[in-house]
């Protein structure tokens, strides 16, 4: 059964209370790594929303109307490693062909995105809450804002922090972690306002 929520809503909450980043820690890889740089931030949060919202929507598709019907449903997890890198070959296809100066930029960020579980956790979360494909668009797109919005706040943190005199075996790892926590406790002041299950 579909569970009754406004898209809406469900949208804030994913980018807020319910962050994949900040409340589930997935795809904590390429976000410590890469949150060095609010260039390089932005060029990835653009990337995983872009294929988080589309891989998981063609996801929903494949499980409900052909692993589901065909009694496949033990085959999910292989079907969504697939749909999720072949919709990176894609994207990366298009843009080398539409834009070679942003496919120079991005270049470095797309086989990133696919093994970024933060994706396949959506795509599972999509379907252990039940969602109707609305719901999953509206999931899947706040997800990705919410995974945008994290990265380049972190980036923009480290930026800040660069020359402060930060003790020595706190450095880089150990302050990014400490960032990270502070982050994820301030998001989850939000949590009285919204919340998805």
């Amino acid at each position: 059964m579909t569970p009754d929520i406004n898209i809406i809503i469900l949208l804030f909450a994913s980018i807020f209370t319910s962050n994949v980043i900040l409340a589930n820690f997935l795809g904590l890889c390429s976000f410590i790594s890469i949150s060095k740089d609010i260039k390089s931030s932005n060029g990835l949060g653009l990337a995983v929303t872009f294929v988080l919202t589309i891989s998981v929507s063609v996801c929903y598709v494949i499980l409900k109307y052909l692993l589901i019907p065909l009694g496949l449903e033990y085959l999910r997890f292989i079907v969504f490693i697939i749909v999720i890198a072949a919709v990176v070959q894609i994207l990366e296809m298009l843009i080398e062909r539409l834009s070679s100066g942003l496919y120079i930029a991005l270049g470095i960020f797309l086989p990133l995105i696919t093994v970024n579980c933060a994706i396949l956790g959506v795509a599972l979360f999509m379907e252990i809450r039940k969602y109707d494909f609305l719901q999953t668009v509206f999931f899947s797109l706040g997800s990705g804002l919410g995974w945008w919005i994290a990265i380049l706040a972190l980036a923009a943190i480290r930026k800040k922090i660069e020359n402060a005199p930060v003790p020595a075996p706190l450095k880089d790892a150990g302050i990014t972690l400490i960032i990270i926590g502070l982050m994820a406790m301030a998001f989850m002041g939000f949590s009285g306002m919204l919340s998805v299950q």
